[in-house]
């Protein structure tokens, strides 16, 4: 890519919101902010640096909508559970593509421009591999090149079905490995997947502790020497309570007790933790990745966030389950639901008379970019070029100035107020809607219309 500049009638830096940045890039990295800008390409409009998306399983947006019907005894995570068992027994790999290109474009209408992907669906409907092991994790990578949202690549170990090395359930069989070295060889065919996509990052991801032995885990760590690694962990009560009675501690306890946690790791969730798990997550560095809109769908719970940030712990975002995707959307519900909980305002801002949309921004652009192991943090030079560029124009922002704006997109515009998006200096959204969103949307109904 050639060398190029943009000059933004204002832009989010690390020192706050500036006016007329000149910024200089080179084969999709910053080079330099501010200086001359002879010869620049104009965009008018607010430029945030984009949003990373540290949790998602991009199947699920094909079931969004599907698990909203009361069963015969109530419902739960776990019911939801079953009804998607059901609807991914009639994936095909076409299907998988055509689903994750749609989710991908979404994220990028709505202000995510890289995706840390938690690949657990590897095999065919009744459990064999594909004749290509990574078949679906390679569906994954053409959807991401289509698209062209930044990728990291996390294929998921899932060896058992409940903790101390329960037999995997029926519907988990498009899921498992057998043992570590299954899952290597399956780690290493997407690793080579990837490898044609510009800035992909391959990571690695036991999927739990239900899903893993400790032996299992142990030798996770010995076959992924690099390379971000994420859990889920401590979603439901259920699996607190399920977690104590196998072992006797709970399950982020344990995991501090018994793995290497550092910044490596990003732990999905968390979001039953004790004040003393609170306290060691924070001391290791790793990231907190919170998605709450799915978190809230799925009735998981409140993760204790006054008491994690106050702390300097660090989180990010995802969409998960997909059922609805919006960045503004996970940080604003993430802020509410510590209002709901706490009964207060402004729960995480960090001083008197601070944003609270720029403290929920920043932590989320830092957490993401660590738990993703990509160059996104900021509009920086070294930093790849992915920019969210904000209409200015839409009434959200018409009753303050900059100090005012991500407040007013959080919380008030949201998606709406998103013009433009760019990954690696390339636009891909232009007047709010990604420019291949059409061939992607007519593929992606004909892919639902055969699964009904």
């Amino acid at each position: 890519m050639a060398a190029s500049t943009f000059l933004f009638e204002h832009a989010y830096l690390p020192e706050g919101w500036q006016c007329n940045v000149a910024v200089r890039l080179q084969d999709g990295m910053i080079t330099s902010v501010g200086g001359p800008s002879e010869g620049a390409m104009r965009v008018k409009g607010a430029a945030l640096p984009g949003l990373p998306n540290l949790h998602s399983h991009t199947f699920q947006r094909g079931m969004a909508g599907l698990a909203e019907r009361r069963g015969p005894s109530g419902d739960s995570f776990w019911t939801w559970r079953e009804v998607m068992y059901r609807f991914l027994d009639k994936l095909t790999p076409d299907a998988v593509e055509a689903i994750a290109a749609m989710a991908m474009v979404e994220m990028l209408e709505a202000g995510f421009t890289s995706l840390a992907e938690f690949h657990y669906l590897h095999h065919a409907p009744d459990g064999r591999p594909y004749a290509d092991i990574a078949e679906l994790a390679g569906r994954i990578v053409v959807a991401a090149g289509e698209t062209g949202i930044g990728l990291t690549l996390l294929p998921v170990f899932y060896a058992h079905g409940g903790f101390g090395g329960q037999p995997a359930q029926p519907g988990q069989r498009r899921f498992i490995s057998a043992d570590i070295d299954a899952y290597r060889a399956l780690r290493d065919a997407a690793g080579k997947a990837i490898r044609g996509l510009a800035g992909a990052v391959l990571g690695a991801a036991p999927h739990s502790l239900r899903a893993v032995t400790p032996e299992q885990l142990s030798a996770f760590r010995d076959a992924v020497p690099d390379g971000p690694i994420h859990i889920h962990i401590a979603e439901q009560m259920r699996e607190v309570d399920e977690c104590l009675a196998w072992c006797g501690e709970r399950p982020v306890q344990w995991l501090l007790n018994h793995a290497p946690v550092d910044q490596r790791w990003c732990l999905i969730h968390a979001t039953h933790m004790l004040p003393e798990e609170i306290a060691g997550v924070v001391r290791s560095g790793a990231v907190a990745g919170l998605c709450p809109i799915t978190e809230a769908n799925l009735g998981d719970g409140v993760f204790a966030g006054v008491d994690f940030t106050r702390q300097g712990g660090l989180y990010g975002v995802g969409s998960d389950s997909n059922v609805e995707i919006s960045a503004s959307g996970e940080l604003r519900l993430f802020e509410y639901s510590q209002r709901l909980w706490h009964r207060g305002r402004n729960m995480l801002a960090e001083k008197q008379g601070a944003s609270t949309g720029e403290a929920l921004y920043r932590a989320a652009l830092a957490g993401g970019a660590q738990a993703l192991a990509q160059p996104v943090s900021a509009i920086a030079a070294g930093k790849r070029a992915d920019f969210v560029v904000l209409d200015t124009d839409h009434a959200a922002f018409a009753c303050g100035g900059p100090a005012h704006w991500l407040d007013a997109y959080l919380f008030n515009a949201g998606n709406r107020a998103i013009d433009r998006v760019m990954v690696g200096g390339v636009t891909l959204v232009e007047g709010g809607y990604h420019l291949k969103r059409q061939a992607v949307a007519a593929r992606f109904a004909q892919c639902m219309a055969k699964l009904a």
